[in-house]
């Protein structure tokens, strides 16, 4: 039954040294795994690799949640899919989370944590969009790639050039042309207005 640590900094000019330490000294780990990767990128080469390792009645050691998870409910669903395989995860700043009634209190613990933190950030969401509605300048969904101003001059310059030149001369693709053209089109047609009433 080995010891996996795994440490992680996301600023390539963090140290990695005093994780790497405490995992081998408080942690009592054969070996550990180290890299300098931010959270939110979902490829962190050196975290596939211990995953790759763990067996059956193995732990993984972290210093804190945060080091292999971008987010508390990031860290659930990892720990949960690690002890559905019978390995322990030992936060070493929380405990040994196991299938065992302790290590099932942390994880319940955790998951408050984790809707907490989902709850916030719909929070906030809301809060930024109020705010922008109040300023005026609120758009439900994606932000346009293009300004109105910066269509009608691609369609100004289809009445005296092909498609793949205006393509080339405004970097629009030849889908949003066709489709703007036929807005454009619709808009002027007499029916468009009788075919609402």
């Amino acid at each position: 039954m080995a010891r996996y640590g795994y440490a992680r900094v996301s600023g390539m000019s963090q140290d990695l040294e005093a994780q790497i330490q405490e995992l081998y000294e408080r942690g009592e780990c054969d070996e550990v795994y180290a890299e300098k990767y931010t959270g939110t990128k979902k490829e962190r080469p050196e975290f596939q690799c211990v995953l790759s390792k763990l067996k059956e009645g193995d732990t993984l050691v972290v210093t804190k949640l945060e080091r292999f998870a971008r987010s508390a409910v990031d860290g659930i669903t990892i720990i949960k899919d690690l002890m559905n395989h019978n390995i322990n995860v030992h936060i070493l700043n929380m405990g040994v989370v196991e299938n065992t009634p302790t290590g099932r209190l942390i994880l319940s613990i955790l998951s408050a944590f984790a809707e907490f933190e989902r709850d916030i950030i719909v929070e906030r969401l809301n809060e930024g969009k109020e705010f922008a509605k109040q300023r005026g300048d609120y758009r439900e969904g994606r932000k346009k790639k293009y300004s109105r101003k910066q269509i009608e001059h691609a369609l100004q310059l289809l009445e005296t050039h092909t498609y793949k030149e205006v393509v080339e001369m405004t970097n629009i693709s030849k889908t949003t042309l066709i489709r703007e053209k036929r807005k454009k089109n619709q808009w002027k047609s007499p029916n468009y207005w009788l075919d609402r009433i």
